[in-house]
Protein backbone atom coordinates (compact mmCIF):
# COMPACT_ATOMS: atom_id res chain seq x y z
CA UNK A 1 0.00 0.00 0.00
CA UNK A 2 1.60 3.36 -0.80
CA UNK A 3 2.43 6.11 1.72
CA UNK A 4 -0.04 8.72 0.40
CA UNK A 5 -2.79 6.05 0.80
CA UNK A 6 -1.60 4.55 4.03
CA UNK A 7 -1.46 8.16 5.27
CA UNK A 8 -5.05 8.81 4.12
CA UNK A 9 -6.13 5.88 6.01
CA UNK A 10 -4.93 7.24 9.45
CA UNK A 11 -6.51 10.43 8.49
CA UNK A 12 -9.99 9.51 8.34
CA UNK A 13 -9.21 7.02 11.02
CA UNK A 14 -8.56 10.28 13.02
CA UNK A 15 -11.30 12.09 12.05
CA UNK A 16 -13.86 9.10 13.08
CA UNK A 17 -12.18 8.87 16.62
CA UNK A 18 -13.51 12.65 16.77
CA UNK A 19 -16.88 11.77 16.07
CA UNK A 20 -17.27 11.96 12.23
CA UNK A 21 -19.28 9.23 11.03
CA UNK A 22 -18.69 9.91 7.67
CA UNK A 23 -15.10 9.14 8.10
CA UNK A 24 -15.76 5.59 8.28
CA UNK A 25 -17.50 5.37 5.20
CA UNK A 26 -14.87 7.12 3.43
CA UNK A 27 -11.87 4.62 4.45
CA UNK A 28 -13.81 1.11 3.08
CA UNK A 29 -13.35 1.48 -0.64
CA UNK A 30 -9.35 2.44 0.23
CA UNK A 31 -8.97 -0.88 2.52
CA UNK A 32 -11.43 -2.88 1.12
CA UNK A 33 -8.94 -4.26 -1.81
CA UNK A 34 -6.28 -5.07 1.19
CA UNK A 35 -8.92 -6.63 3.24
CA UNK A 36 -10.37 -8.59 0.76
CA UNK A 37 -6.87 -9.67 -0.11
CA UNK A 38 -6.48 -10.82 3.49
CA UNK A 39 -9.69 -13.09 3.43
CA UNK A 40 -9.01 -14.29 0.13
CA UNK A 41 -5.55 -15.98 1.53
CA UNK A 42 -7.64 -17.15 4.61
CA UNK A 43 -9.99 -18.92 2.71
CA UNK A 44 -8.21 -20.65 -0.45
CA UNK A 45 -6.51 -23.55 1.67
CA UNK A 46 -10.23 -24.55 2.53
CA UNK A 47 -12.09 -25.93 -0.47
CA UNK A 48 -15.26 -26.84 1.31
CA UNK A 49 -15.23 -23.51 2.90
CA UNK A 50 -18.79 -21.92 2.18
CA UNK A 51 -17.82 -18.25 3.30
CA UNK A 52 -16.91 -16.33 0.56
CA UNK A 53 -13.56 -13.94 0.72
CA UNK A 54 -16.47 -10.83 0.19
CA UNK A 55 -18.96 -11.90 2.74
CA UNK A 56 -16.11 -12.30 5.21
CA UNK A 57 -15.01 -8.79 4.70
CA UNK A 58 -18.22 -7.48 4.93
CA UNK A 59 -18.31 -9.08 8.39
CA UNK A 60 -14.91 -8.00 9.48
CA UNK A 61 -15.58 -4.72 8.57
CA UNK A 62 -19.41 -3.96 10.59
CA UNK A 63 -17.85 -5.85 13.39
CA UNK A 64 -14.92 -3.04 12.84
CA UNK A 65 -17.46 0.14 12.52
CA UNK A 66 -19.54 -1.45 15.64
CA UNK A 67 -16.52 -1.28 17.97
CA UNK A 68 -15.76 1.94 19.60
CA UNK A 69 -13.95 4.43 17.27
CA UNK A 70 -11.56 6.00 20.18
CA UNK A 71 -9.90 2.15 19.89
CA UNK A 72 -8.52 2.75 16.83
CA UNK A 73 -5.17 4.86 16.08
CA UNK A 74 -4.07 4.71 12.44
CA UNK A 75 -3.97 2.05 9.16
CA UNK A 76 -1.91 -0.22 11.18
CA UNK A 77 -3.45 -0.66 13.93
CA UNK A 78 -7.22 -0.89 11.90
CA UNK A 79 -5.78 -3.91 9.96
CA UNK A 80 -4.15 -5.44 13.77
CA UNK A 81 -7.88 -4.90 14.68
CA UNK A 82 -9.16 -6.89 11.49
CA UNK A 83 -7.07 -9.21 11.69
CA UNK A 84 -8.18 -10.19 15.24
CA UNK A 85 -12.16 -9.53 14.39
CA UNK A 86 -11.28 -12.13 10.85
CA UNK A 87 -10.34 -14.74 13.08
CA UNK A 88 -13.54 -14.21 15.61
CA UNK A 89 -15.35 -14.43 12.47
CA UNK A 90 -13.75 -17.68 10.92
CA UNK A 91 -14.07 -19.31 14.23
CA UNK A 92 -17.44 -18.51 14.85
CA UNK A 93 -18.22 -19.98 10.72
CA UNK A 94 -16.72 -22.75 12.03
CA UNK A 95 -18.12 -23.48 14.70
CA UNK A 96 -22.10 -23.07 12.99
CA UNK A 97 -20.43 -25.55 10.73
CA UNK A 98 -19.55 -28.37 13.15
CA UNK A 99 -22.46 -27.51 14.93
CA UNK A 100 -24.52 -27.67 12.22
CA UNK A 101 -23.43 -31.02 11.13
CA UNK A 102 -23.31 -32.42 14.25
CA UNK A 103 -19.33 -32.56 14.74
CA UNK A 104 -18.67 -33.44 11.36
CA UNK A 105 -16.41 -31.50 8.90
CA UNK A 106 -13.59 -28.56 10.10
CA UNK A 107 -12.77 -25.52 8.59
CA UNK A 108 -8.89 -26.57 7.60
CA UNK A 109 -6.65 -23.27 6.81
CA UNK A 110 -2.54 -22.90 6.77
CA UNK A 111 -0.99 -21.16 9.43
CA UNK A 112 2.08 -20.47 7.32
CA UNK A 113 3.91 -21.77 4.81
CA UNK A 114 6.28 -23.63 6.63
CA UNK A 115 7.00 -23.00 10.43
CA UNK A 116 10.26 -23.76 12.43
CA UNK A 117 9.82 -27.43 13.22
CA UNK A 118 7.59 -28.36 10.45
CA UNK A 119 6.13 -27.76 7.37
CA UNK A 120 2.28 -27.48 7.93
CA UNK A 121 -0.87 -28.99 5.84
CA UNK A 122 -3.53 -27.26 7.55
CA UNK A 123 -5.05 -26.58 10.75
CA UNK A 124 -8.41 -26.66 11.92
CA UNK A 125 -9.84 -22.85 12.26
CA UNK A 126 -11.76 -23.59 15.84
CA UNK A 127 -8.63 -25.37 17.16
CA UNK A 128 -6.28 -22.36 16.28
CA UNK A 129 -9.01 -19.69 17.76
CA UNK A 130 -8.41 -21.94 21.08
CA UNK A 131 -5.08 -22.58 20.92
CA UNK A 132 -4.75 -18.60 20.72
CA UNK A 133 -6.95 -17.80 23.58
CA UNK A 134 -4.88 -20.25 25.25
CA UNK A 135 -1.70 -18.91 24.13
CA UNK A 136 -3.05 -15.17 25.20
CA UNK A 137 -3.72 -16.17 28.67
CA UNK A 138 -0.03 -16.69 29.13
CA UNK A 139 1.72 -14.43 26.50
CA UNK A 140 -0.62 -11.81 25.13
CA UNK A 141 1.73 -10.49 22.98
CA UNK A 142 2.72 -13.93 21.01
CA UNK A 143 -1.03 -14.23 20.50
CA UNK A 144 -1.32 -10.53 19.05
CA UNK A 145 2.10 -11.16 16.35
CA UNK A 146 0.15 -14.08 15.42
CA UNK A 147 -3.02 -12.32 15.03
CA UNK A 148 -1.16 -9.43 12.99
CA UNK A 149 1.53 -11.88 11.09
CA UNK A 150 -1.43 -14.25 10.02
CA UNK A 151 -4.95 -12.54 10.24
CA UNK A 152 -3.91 -9.45 8.97
CA UNK A 153 -1.04 -10.60 6.58
CA UNK A 154 1.25 -7.60 8.12
CA UNK A 155 4.72 -8.02 7.65
CA UNK A 156 7.63 -7.87 10.53
CA UNK A 157 8.21 -4.85 10.10
CA UNK A 158 4.55 -3.93 10.06
CA UNK A 159 4.07 -6.09 13.13
CA UNK A 160 6.98 -4.57 15.16
CA UNK A 161 5.65 -1.23 14.20
CA UNK A 162 1.67 -1.94 15.47
CA UNK A 163 3.15 -3.56 18.82
CA UNK A 164 6.06 -0.68 19.27
CA UNK A 165 8.52 -3.18 19.49
CA UNK A 166 12.25 -4.04 17.48
CA UNK A 167 12.01 -6.17 14.70
CA UNK A 168 14.24 -8.60 16.20
CA UNK A 169 11.92 -9.24 18.91
CA UNK A 170 9.09 -9.69 16.46
CA UNK A 171 11.00 -11.97 14.34
CA UNK A 172 12.14 -14.30 17.51
CA UNK A 173 8.37 -14.55 19.01
CA UNK A 174 6.99 -15.10 15.45
CA UNK A 175 9.40 -18.32 15.54
CA UNK A 176 8.38 -19.22 19.19
CA UNK A 177 4.71 -18.33 18.65
CA UNK A 178 4.72 -20.60 15.38
CA UNK A 179 6.50 -23.45 17.34
CA UNK A 180 3.97 -23.56 20.28
CA UNK A 181 1.26 -23.12 17.72
CA UNK A 182 2.67 -26.05 15.97
CA UNK A 183 3.18 -28.48 18.91
CA UNK A 184 -0.30 -27.16 20.38
CA UNK A 185 -2.64 -28.27 17.35
CA UNK A 186 -0.15 -31.55 15.97
CA UNK A 187 -0.82 -32.62 19.61
CA UNK A 188 -2.92 -35.95 19.44
CA UNK A 189 -5.84 -33.56 21.68
CA UNK A 190 -6.38 -31.61 18.22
Amino acid sequence: MSEPRRDAITSLLQRWRQGDKAAMDDILPIVYDELRRLARGRLKTDPSQSLQATALVHEVYLRLVDRACTTIHDRTHFFALAARVMRQVLADHARRRIAGKRGGGVTIIGLDDATPVAKMRGIDVVALDEALAQLNSFDGRLCRIVELKFFAGLTIDETAQALDLSTATVEREWTIAKAWLHQRLSSPSH
